[in-house]
């Protein structure tokens, strides 16, 4: 299905993960794109051919290396979009897809544990050193057995320095408020379609506790609340607000928490699919949303993880 020629994605956090994969697959299917993005000029030269073969799809693309956290950037982003759409182009999917958080501990942690315990354990019964153990435990681990996560030694943890009222402050308005003012904005200068969809993404974060993660698990929170309060009040006006709960996917997110190799283990040992899901997995189900036949979800959180979260 090919989306109208007026139809605009708005997608803050672009330019990888699960922002670049919506944007290719709304492109796929016609979908004129903004990618708003925030990368250094380093990576640029990885990222300029991504954007250029979006182009090539044929659908018109506004792209923007900017903070989409600022009110001067929104502003910026959303002047150029209302007058690259012209009268008559309308925003019909804001993505807001962000990874900006904080992953510094609440306390400090000692790494040694049950893992090192097994290990000796294992060792004095095979009658071989802990040293041979250890190693081979390790580079069997980093080959791809996950089944051998609880037997590594947890990541080392900045104990010197821990989360503070700031770190909270910004990685809350990052990941969890800031898309309010997205949508606030774009709804007030009328550039929303009559049937349009608002979507972001958390993770199993927000129920369990991953050590490191507390003020992303709590921005998490304040997404799925807010998100739950604009589904609401937005309504009226036929916009659709709906949470994305990903899998754990091998993703730049993903490698920035410590102990994202015991997390991708454990994820990928209980899916039920047998692997991690991927960003494409995620943008197929974010252009489902984006159809027409999507319109009477609103208000809800969909789990797109291949079962992951129930086994």
């Amino acid at each position: 299905m090919k989306f109208h020629p007026d139809f605009w994605a708005v997608i803050v956090g672009g330019s990888s993960g699960f922002g670049l994969a919506t944007a290719q697959k709304l492109a796929a299917h016609g979908m004129n794109l903004c990618i708003v993005h925030r990368d250094r000029r380093s990576i640029m030269t990885r990222i300029t051919p991504e954007f250029e073969r979006l182009s090539q799809t044929g659908v018109r693309v506004l792209t923007f290396n900017l903070d989409g956290l600022s009110s001067e950037g929104r502003t910026r982003v959303l002047d150029a979009l209302a007058g690259a759409m012209g009268d008559t182009g309308r925003v019909r999917m804001l993505l807001h897809a962000v990874a900006f958080g904080n992953l510094k501990l609440l306390a400090p942690f000692d790494p040694k544990g049950h893992s090192r315990k097994a290990r000796q354990k294992i060792a004095e019964n095979a009658e071989i050193s802990e040293k041979i153990i250890d190693q081979s435990i390790l580079q069997a681990f980093n080959a791809g057995c996950d089944a051998l996560y609880p037997l590594v030694d947890p990541p080392q943890y900045n104990t010197h320095s821990f989360l503070d009222k700031d770190d909270f402050a910004h990685t809350l308005q990052a990941m969890g408020a800031n898309i309010v003012e997205w949508v606030q904005d774009i709804f007030h200068r009328g550039l929303f379609a009559e049937d349009s969809r608002v979507l972001s993404l958390t993770s199993e974060g927000n129920a369990i506790a991953w050590r490191g993660y507390a003020a992303v698990a709590a921005a998490k929170a304040v997404l799925e609340s807010v998100s739950r309060a604009m589904a609401l009040e937005f309504a009226p006006f036929g916009i659709r607000v709906n949470v994305i709960q990903a899998g754990v996917t091998e993703t730049a997110a993903l490698s920035a928490i410590p102990g994202n190799r015991q997390i991708r283990a454990n994820a990928a040992l209980r899916n039920p699919m047998g692997r991690l899901t991927r960003p494409e997995d995620v943008a197929n189900v974010i252009y489902l949303l984006c159809r027409d036949e999507a319109a009477w979800i609103n208000g809800a959180l969909i789990r797109v993880d291949g079962g992951e979260s129930i086994a």
